[in-house]
């Protein structure tokens, strides 16, 4: 029987290597969770049990390993139009204030994980263009980024289950944004990704207008940020917390820098700059909160 076992000094030492190449923060005890979600690869790559894979991962010569452990490591769950009202409010306040930018409006959704967040604002996008006629004359360019290779191949397909479909996505949406695809397209796909999980009638596809709206690219948010480029909206929910206190600051600094002044930064519900960054003032919208660069 694989022994799926982890001693408390092999997983010290794996914490601290996901921490240096992922920037996230494992708690103490959470053995569990890196049994969850690195189980799977012993089978795949013949290990005989979860220290081998931690071991190995460690290892600068098994790259694909290192890759598929901390992709495994850090995909999070996530659904559309998640707390809604940073979307509401993209279309009531956000939205006019760009009306006469004189250029595309830039979006960046960082750690996009499966395409939701993205996704879900380039629809509100479209749909603030449809009401406000002439609205955002420019359009909207939106990046999309992530850590892992498996959930940046998901979003760029742009196909969702019956599951994914349910969750933060109304009927209305639906039917404006998606296609159905047919059993036959299913069957394609079966044989033309490793995305693919069996065939799902109900799965579905974004249409072409939005997911030409969305560029999506490897990044670390740990790494240099001058190459995305400036923006106007950064998006970044629920993820700070994975971060140590440092790393929180870096990015905080680094965000400031991306974004043209008076830009904005969305973060999680549960989440504050409090004590970490003094580049951005606070604003209370009734619900919920943004934070804008001062400068």
């Amino acid at each position: 029987m694989p022994n799926k076992s982890l001693e408390d000094v092999e997983y010290n030492q794996f914490r601290l290597f996901l921490e240096q190449h992922s920037g996230i923060v494992l708690g103490d005890n959470k053995q569990y969770l890196v049994r969850s979600r690195l189980a799977p690869l012993m089978g795949k790559y013949n290990l005989p049990s979860l220290s081998d894979v931690v071991r190995q991962s460690m290892k600068a010569t098994a790259r694909q390993l290192r890759i598929e452990v901390i992709d495994a490591m850090t995909t999070n769950e996530t659904l559309w139009f998640r707390d809604s009202y940073p979307f509401e409010l993209l279309q009531s306040q956000l939205l006019p204030n760009y009306i006469r930018l004189g250029r595309p409006l830039k979006i960046w959704s960082a750690a996009c994980s499966s395409g939701q967040e993205p996704y879900s604002l380039a629809m509100s996008v479209l749909e603030y263009q449809q009401i406000k006629f002439g609205g955002l004359p420019f359009g909207c360019s939106i990046l999309a980024t992530d850590l892992s290779p498996t959930m940046l191949g998901r979003c760029k397909l742009g196909v969702y289950d019956s599951l994914a479909l349910g969750r933060g996505l109304s009927d209305s949406r639906k039917r404006q944004f998606f296609a159905s695809v047919v059993e036959k397209e299913l069957l394609e796909l079966a044989t033309s990704t490793r995305f693919h999980r069996g065939v799902d009638a109900g799965r579905m596809a974004i249409k072409d207008n939005v997911k030409r709206m969305v560029n999506f690219r490897a990044h670390n948010l740990l790494e240099n940020y001058s190459l995305l480029g400036k923006f106007d909206i950064i998006f970044c929910r629920n993820v700070l917390i994975y971060f140590s206190p440092e790393s929180k600051q870096k990015i905080l600094r680094q965000f400031a820098a991306a974004l043209n002044p008076k830009g904005i930064l969305f973060l999680g519900a549960s989440e504050s700059i409090s004590g970490l960054s003094d580049e951005f003032d606070m604003v209370r919208c009734h619900p919920g909160i943004y934070y804008q660069k001062r400068f």
